[in-house]
């Protein structure tokens, strides 16, 4: 089969496309194999790649943990998912390759109405908003929830769910394409952070009371002024470090304006992280798939795809990545 190969931890543009031995069969207990028709790129992968990701696997490996295809073999222990079934799939990596082999408690059959390019949204981008919005936020409807870099894959999933639970939606982004997808996934506030204050624009919308939730996958200096800008009782969350800078948050603004601060690391829900997961989380995280499956079977959701990139084009499509090209999820196509 074919398949991106990372043979050492450096750069991207060092990544070989090859062909290389299908999965072994019969397969392990607990996995499917699934043949990929997409696979979703994101900076995560990039971090992989060079090693620097606390999850980088050693070399040589196939990156890539989001995929979407047709199950072609389970194992004997699966009853869950069958063959023949198209799926969303969470993979440790492996997901830039014809095949790959997923845990099949990290595998969601997925609505006839959703594309696979599309469908590599799900398993960490939209499965990230939803955990940060429903499960750590418990945002209600009528609520604010303010989301930055909101043209990137992660803040339009956060635009689309926060629509879909009734927010009333502020986006911030850094040029009008990215804006206007933020419009189209229905915010119904736009503000260009290259020439507007945000936290004067979100006061200003908000009477001086400021975002009730904050969905931020920038940090430094954003994640500064989204203290300035929360709401009594709000909560924020820091998603990623797209801006360069890990911000340090001061104990005293927590304190005085009565707001929290959550971290969500999906690795712990998808099976990436170091401690193993239990029954109660599997549980949960696949009723959250399926919940997520079917708001937008009914037309509530909106995942958009950037471009599809076939896998021998891989660098070029990470090049759109890390030039922060992206309006939406950029894919690999097999």
């Amino acid at each position: 089969m074919r398949a991106v190969i990372c043979r050492e931890n450096g750069p991207y543009k060092n990544l070989v496309v090859d062909d290389v031995a299908a999965p072994e069969q019969p397969l392990e207990p607990g996995t499917v194999l699934v043949d990929i028709a997409a696979a979703g790129i994101g900076f995560a992968n990039v971090l992989a790649i060079a090693g620097t990701h606390q999850n980088s696997p050693p070399v040589p490996f196939i990156p890539g943990t989001e995929a979407a295809g047709t199950i072609s073999a389970v194992a004997d222990d699966v009853s869950r998912v069958k063959i023949g079934q198209r799926v969303a799939a969470s993979l440790v990596h492996g997901a830039f390759a014809e095949q790959g082999v997923a845990l099949a408690d990290n595998v969601f059959p997925i609505p006839d109405s959703l594309e696979f390019a599309a469908a590599t949204n799900f398993p960490t981008i939209y499965a990230t908003a939803y955990g940060c919005l429903d499960w750590q936020a418990r945002m209600q409807p009528g609520e604010v929830l303010l989301v930055h870099g909101a043209g990137g894959g992660s803040g339009l999933a956060a635009v689309d769910l926060g629509k879909a639970m009734g927010a009333t939606v502020i986006a911030t982004a850094g040029d009008g394409a990215k804006l206007a997808a933020a419009e189209d996934a229905g915010a119904d506030h736009l503000i260009n952070y290259r020439e507007n204050s945000f936290r004067d624009v979100v006061l200003e919308l908000t009477k001086g009371r400021g975002a009730d939730v904050i969905f931020d996958p920038v940090g430094g200096d954003v994640f500064d002024q989204s203290l300035r800008c929360i709401a009594p009782e709000g909560r924020i969350f820091p998603i990623g470090f797209a801006g360069g800078t890990v911000p340090r948050i001061p104990a005293n603004i927590l304190l005085v304006k009565n707001i929290s601060v959550h971290g969500i690391y999906w690795g712990y829900y998808g099976g990436w992280a170091k401690q193993p997961r239990t029954a109660a989380n599997i549980s949960r995280l696949q009723e959250a798939m399926a919940t997520l499956f079917q708001w937008q079977d009914e037309g509530r959701l909106h995942p958009l795809v950037h471009g599809t990139y076939d896998l021998a084009d891989c660098v070029a499509a990470i090049d759109v990545i890390t030039e922060r090209r992206a309006i939406g999820k950029v894919v690999l196509t097999t």
